[in-house]
């Protein structure tokens, strides 16, 4: 994404995941609507896993992240894409470029995932669709950096790990990652989207343009994660983006 509007990838991005901490005052359910105003914001999905970890004492040694793992779900954090560039040149993080974020309707523990789950990273496809049209399985497990915590530190420092070293992680903190395309991805489509900006940065940079459109009203998301027999693990989250009227006053 950053190569398609010219811009270099830090070498930290490597070895350091990119964090940063999402409010809680816009869950929504898995099936209600997407609600927003103005389409000009650039409506996208991002189809994630998140864990749900239990207390993590600040400084814990990194098996202690990855042991606090209690459950796994999916998300869909919404993403406004024309609003967060203009928040990231304050210096200051964004907020208003990220919508409602909905849950999958149904967390499991760990052991429920047998082999596609090594303590550290889920090996399923993640699979995304838009308005019943499949929109490019994304294979996690594979064409990441970083890892929920794990003992394979050639994958760069995880993410619930690396908060530990400066803030306790409470018991029901969800840090989640989203899967991005792989190198392969990127010479033409495939696997490996699991939303819309990632496909039209592809695009930028195989045509000079993007040619996906964001989400409109009317469109209807749906993500879900089945296991090797092809059965839903965690139900799916399916919406509809809606046109949100403000009150008058």
């Amino acid at each position: 994404m950053r190569r398609a509007r010219g811009a270099e990838v830090p070498a930290s991005f490597w070895t350091d995941p990119l964090i940063y901490r999402g409010g809680s005052d816009t869950f929504v359910g898995p099936c209600d609507p997407i609600r927003i105003a103005d389409l000009d914001w650039g409506v996208d999905f991002e189809a994630e896993v998140a864990v749900i970890v239990g207390d993590v004492p600040m400084g814990a040694p990194r098996d202690a992240a990855r042991d606090a793992i209690r459950l796994l779900m999916l998300v869909n954090d919404v993403s406004l894409r024309n609003l967060i560039p203009a928040e990231l040149a304050k210096g200051f993080g964004f907020l208003q470029g990220k919508a409602q974020t909905a849950f999958s309707p149904v967390v499991v523990t760990p052991d429920e995932l047998g082999h596609a789950w090594d303590g550290a990273k889920v090996s399923l496809p993640l699979l995304s669709h838009v308005n019943g049209a499949p929109f490019r399985t994304a294979q996690c497990g594979r064409g990441h950096d970083v890892r929920f915590p794990g003992t394979d530190r050639s994958c760069g420092e995880d993410a619930a790990a690396r908060v530990r070293h400066h803030r306790r992680l409470r018991h029901g903190i969800e840090p989640r990652r989203r899967w991005r395309a792989g190198p392969a991805d990127r010479r033409g489509p495939g696997v490996g989207y699991s939303c819309i900006a990632e496909i039209r940065s592809v695009e930028t940079i195989r045509h000079g343009a993007p040619k996906t459109p964001f989400l409109a009203y009317g469109d209807r998301v749906r993500i879900e994660m089945p296991d090797a027999e092809g059965r839903s693990i965690f139900g799916a989250i399916d919406q509809e983006v809606i046109r949100y009227d403000p009150p008058a006053r």
